[in-house]
């Protein structure tokens, strides 16, 4: 099943948790720690996901106040993406409220991978538009591609159970992109 359509299909839990997984696998652009969002991911698996509560909501807050950045200036492509996804997360974690981020933050973590990827740096980070890449895709963003499906399908294949695995998916593309970011400003540096 293609990208979208799990995105399409999946329940209020499955899209809070892709959304959330595309965020974490971005943290190293946020001078974020590995655990800044593991709060979020506890409320994913002990809370209701119908409502969120105000614990996912707190859980929100505290993120935000501990990834809090210099803003727009002198921040390049990547990064204002990815704070995008995180000042965009929504308060609540109904369906309604986490389709359209999960969906932003997909196609934000795909354009992040494809600006950062070596293949395509020479290019200034050009190649497909924010759809769902081609199976020519460079070799990160295909890594992302891959790992978005498999968050996805995880979650639907085993509920709550899939929490677990999901975040491990996720950590290892935050392993992968820490490299990336190294590399690349010691390259810049």
């Amino acid at each position: 099943m293609s990208l979208v359509e799990l995105i399409a299909q999946a329940d209020a839990r499955g899209l809070a948790a892709s959304g959330l997984a595309c965020l974490d696998r971005c943290l190293p652009l946020l001078d974020g720690d590995d655990d800044v969002l593991r709060p979020l991911w506890a409320t994913l698996a002990d809370a209701d996901v119908t409502g969120g509560g105000p614990a996912w909501a707190g859980a929100w807050d505290q993120a935000r106040g501990r990834l809090a950045g210099p803003g727009a200036a002198g921040e390049d492509e990547a990064v204002l993406l990815a704070r995008r996804m995180l000042d965009a997360a929504p308060p609540g974690c109904s369906a309604a409220e986490v389709r359209a981020w999960a969906d932003a933050c997909s196609v934000a973590s795909l354009r992040i991978h494809r600006l950062l990827d070596p293949a395509t740096e020479d290019a200034g980070g050009a190649g497909a538009g924010p759809e769902e890449p081609t199976q020519g895709e460079a070799p990160l963003v295909a890594a992302e591609l891959r790992r978005q499906v498999s968050v996805l399908e995880l979650l639907a294949g085993h509920g709550p159970a899939g929490l677990r695995a999901a975040l491990d998916v996720s950590t290892e593309g935050r392993r992968v992109l820490r490299a990336v970011v190294s590399r690349r400003a010691r390259g810049r540096g």
